[in-house]
């Protein structure tokens, strides 16, 4: 246990780095947009490309990593919709909600963290499961959070309708460069063929800042949220003093936030690992190592892009944003201890 703890330790310290400069205001706040687009748009992308040129073809297309994944993140959407709504979460926060329990950190963190545990040999499975949860998981849970017209008011797609906001999620995949970097890294594979000399040498700098900017980035992000979260309840406070009913004034209860964390690190990697080893008894193709690898993303905490899509499309951010936060947190525990499981 103590090999993986040394090896996770550096992560998890670049993100509560980040964190500590946000919250600090050494990190503007106003710089994390700037963070988040040269991970997103930049660094991210060169780092999907290289693993994706230098990974066996076959391991890009590997049918059975897909099933898994897919049928454990449809059942995780699926389950976490129906047994979160309430009074208080309607098909909005319920399908958001859904999306945070399904989607983990596999670009910002869980990329560079597998690759350090496992070698460059985890890059396959891992890019299978990024494909999908951009494409099929995220566009199913916006369709969804359409379903009862929530949040006309807050992101400004609410007036829409699930096909509509489907549409909008599908757009989205597609002025997204991370697709678009795994697709020409699986032609790159395919193919052969290399970048030249320049080329690859600038892809390759890129990607290694991938790394520490984007860990760094999720800290910073998270200390956003919480800067935020106490500036709205400074607000509410007002508000209530004045006799003015505010919508800030609502904090999730834990009730709301718990079983979403359980959901995301225990429920999501059991029910990846009960399928991977169903599928492997049936005689499909699916190596050990393959599964390894998704189950342990599948023990990742949530990605935090999810809280600005909920806020983009006037779901619940706060709630949202806590279970990001407690699922980042509780991570630094749960994953070696997941590691030390399946090694």
């Amino acid at each position: 246990m103590l090999p993986v703890f040394l090896v996770t330790f550096p992560f998890f310290a670049l993100i509560a780095a980040g964190y500590g400069a946000a919250r600090a205001r050494v990190l503007p706040l106003d710089a994390i947009p700037g963070l988040n687009t040269f991970v997103l748009y930049f660094a991210l992308p060169c780092m999907l490309l290289r693993f994706g040129a230098g990974t066996p073809i076959g391991q890009l297309l590997d049918g059975s990593v897909a099933l898994v994944w897919g049928v454990s993140a449809l059942a995780v959407v699926a389950g976490t919709v129906v047994f979160t709504r309430n009074a208080r979460i309607g098909w909005n926060d319920g399908a958001f909600g859904a999306l945070v329990a399904a989607f983990p950190n596999t670009g910002f963190m869980g990329v560079p963290l597998l690759v350090a545990l496992l070698g460059a040999q985890a890059a396959g499975p891992m890019i299978i499961t990024i494909a999908f949860d951009l494409v099929v998981t995220s566009s199913l849970c916006i369709a969804l959070s359409r379903l009862d017209g929530a949040g006309s008011a807050g992101g400004g797609a609410g007036h829409h309708g699930p096909r509509q906001a489907a549409r909008q999620a599908l757009r989205g995949v597609l002025v997204n460069p991370m697709p678009w970097s795994i697709l020409l890294g699986v032609l790159l594979s395919a193919a052969r063929w290399r970048l030249p000399g320049p080329v690859e040498r600038t892809v390759a700098m890129l990607a290694d800042a991938a790394s520490p900017v984007a860990l760094f980035t999720i800290g910073a992000v998270l200390a956003r949220s919480a800067l935020l979260a106490r500036e709205h309840a400074a607000s509410a406070e007002v508000a209530a003093a004045m006799g003015v009913k505010s919508a800030l004034a609502r904090k999730a209860p834990l009730a709301d936030v718990l079983p979403v964390v359980g959901v995301k690190l225990l429920v999501h990697p059991l029910l990846v690992w009960a399928l991977g080893q169903g599928a492997i008894a049936l005689g499909l193709p699916l190596s050990s190592s393959a599964l390894v690898v998704i189950v342990l993303v599948a023990a990742l905490p949530s990605a935090s892009n999810v809280a600005m899509l909920a806020e983009r499309f006037g779901a619940d951010n706060g709630r949202i944003a806590r279970i990001i936060l407690w699922t980042t947190v509780a991570t630094f525990f749960s994953f070696p201890l997941a590691v030390g499981l399946l090694r």
